[in-house]
């Protein structure tokens, strides 16, 4: 059994995760965190990008409207490089309350949320496919974020400042010596080996999974309510500015513009078990018909996946139990000393991706303040790696960069324009990590053919170059397609359908892929 010694253990390798083990390290303590699957494989990767300028929560919740304005400045700061400064609107479309511009525009100001109303003839300028019948438009600074990248730029951060980050490690137990945490257990996937944490301080930091740690610890009281939401990419740019419907927050009220893609979303229905979300065929179509009602034509543009998260929603004792729509976005810290009679142990949850770098503050605030131990926070100041130059990401900058060395480096996938050199290096700096694992970095596959072409020279350039053998090159290709394969059921028709269609010729006609020979072992 492997045995380390720190300061700290973060729980949870989402953006809070990160955010709150960068903190950590930052102000000079040992810390290691722990992720029982990839970095933001759950929550954090599984949303619509927004970057909130706080305009969606200036009625319903102005603290988190605040909160989302003065982070969204930082963020765009420190995360430069996984930041597009899209803007916003908020329009209201045909039907929509009449009264309910005025009501956002006192919030925004009551709430210090930059917005300012716009023509309805200038908000079809900026986006031409805008219904024309919309009768109001406000704009916001929202912007696009890109979880991943965002989280990897943080964590990166941390390892700078000494932090140990431990992906497919996932905590068996938290164990006490009297009332004080001492140690963690926690068991490596990938390596199948048992794991010792001794430390003198835990954060928990699991999202919608929080309170299945936090009884790891004997505190079996963290109600954290999973509120699943569906979202939709559409295979490209229908805006390029952030486009919300200018009423109270409800199901499909916002397009994002991702990358390449643009992202509706989202539904939020109370979830039993937030490792099993579904996606029902009633609200997709709800999505294909709020998109409609923003973007005439929107049903008729190609759906290339789909997918569900769970937030983190604190149980909040003035609404239903089943409403999660209407539960608190902010966040939410537990001392369980105070509650549970256990030191060194806080859980924190809520919130947002915009305010995870706040949420690290406070949380490590709490920490430290406990400790008797006066160490300031500095995420604020310093830009994480790759953001020193302040530069926003732009969506043209893959075209720009294959322009430069169109020459020397193959494209393995067109629809995201990723190159060779970029998949292999991250397969190299990563040899145990799955397709699935490179393309939340590098978005392999994340185009309209879902993989249907670059999966398989993604797996065979692995094998030329000596990174894996045969055995797990089919079982990456699988396991890949699969994961796929759930994003893709829900929302075939159209050219998806024929899309799909060719896919399965491709991998069952011609591969056999059903028939391929097993790895050795099994692939995570």
């Amino acid at each position: 059994m492997r045995t380390i010694d720190t300061d700290v253990v973060v729980i949870g390798g989402g953006a809070t995760g990160a955010g709150v083990v960068r903190d950590v390290a930052m102000r000079g303590y040992r810390a290691v965190l722990l992720e029982r699957a990839d970095l933001a494989q759950g929550t954090t990767g599984r949303y619509h990008g927004l970057l909130h300028s706080g305009g969606r929560y200036v009625v319903s919740d102005p603290r988190s409207a605040t909160e989302c304005a003065e982070e969204n400045i930082i963020l765009t700061r420190i995360h430069a490089d996984a930041v597009e400064t899209t803007g916003g609107l908020f329009v209201s479309t045909p039907g929509d309350d009449p009264e309910f511009p005025d009501r956002f525009l006192a919030g925004a100001t009551a709430s210090k949320v930059p917005a300012e109303e716009i023509s309805v003839g200038q908000a079809l300028r900026r986006e031409p496919r805008l219904n024309p019948g919309i009768f109001r438009a406000i704009a916001v600074e929202d912007g696009s974020v890109d979880g991943w990248q965002m989280t990897w730029g943080t964590v990166n951060s941390a390892k700078a400042y000494g932090a140990q980050i431990l992906p497919y490690h996932e905590v068996t137990g938290i164990e006490r010596d009297g009332d004080q945490v001492r140690r963690v257990r926690a068991h490596d996937h990938k390596n199948g080996e048992d794991v010792t944490i001794d430390c003198t301080f835990v954060i928990n930091c699991g999202g919608p999974w929080a309170g299945l740690i936090a009884g790891l610890a004997g505190c079996h009281d963290v109600e954290v309510v999973p509120g699943r939401g569906i979202m939709i990419a559409m295979n490209h740019r229908l805006v390029n500015t952030v486009v919300n419907r200018c009423i109270y927050p409800t199901d499909g009220d916002i397009i994002v513009p991702v990358h390449t893609v643009s992202i509706i979303g989202t539904t939020d229905v109370k979830a039993s078990d937030a490792d099993r979300l579904t996606i029902p065929a009633d609200e997709v179509q709800e999505m294909l018909d709020s998109g409609e009602a923003m973007i005439p034509g929107f049903r008729q543009s190609r759906a290339v996946h789909a997918w569900a998260g769970a937030r983190p929603l604190v149980k909040d004792t003035r609404v239903s139990a089943t409403d999660t729509r209407h539960m608190s976005r902010g966040m939410s810290i537990l001392d369980h000393h105070d509650r549970d009679g256990l030191k060194g142990l806080l859980t924190i949850t809520g919130g947002k991706l915009t305010t995870y770098r706040l949420m690290a503050k406070n949380v490590v605030d709490e920490m430290c303040q406990q400790l008797g131990d006066t160490r300031p926070c500095r995420t604020a100041e310093e830009a994480v790696p790759k953001s020193e130059s302040g530069k926003t990401y732009v969506v043209t900058h893959r075209l720009e960069d294959r322009e430069a060395d169109r020459m020397e480096e193959q494209i393995i996938c067109e629809c995201e324009l990723m190159s060779r050199k970029m998949f292999l290096e991250e397969m190299r700096g990563r040899p145990s990590a799955n397709l699935d694992d490179i393309r939340r970095v590098t978005r392999l596959g994340m185009g309209p053919c879902q993989g249907g072409f670059c999966s398989t020279r993604a797996a065979g350039l692995a094998l030329h170059d000596g990174l894996i053998d045969v055995g797990r090159a089919n079982g990456l290709l699988e396991l890949f397609l699969k994961n796929r394969w759930i994003g893709l059921w829900p929302i075939l028709y159209g050219a998806q359908v024929r899309q799909t269609a060719l896919d399965q010729w491709i991998f069952s006609g011609t591969l056999d892929i059903e028939h391929l020979p097993e790895p050795e072992k099994a692939v995570l």
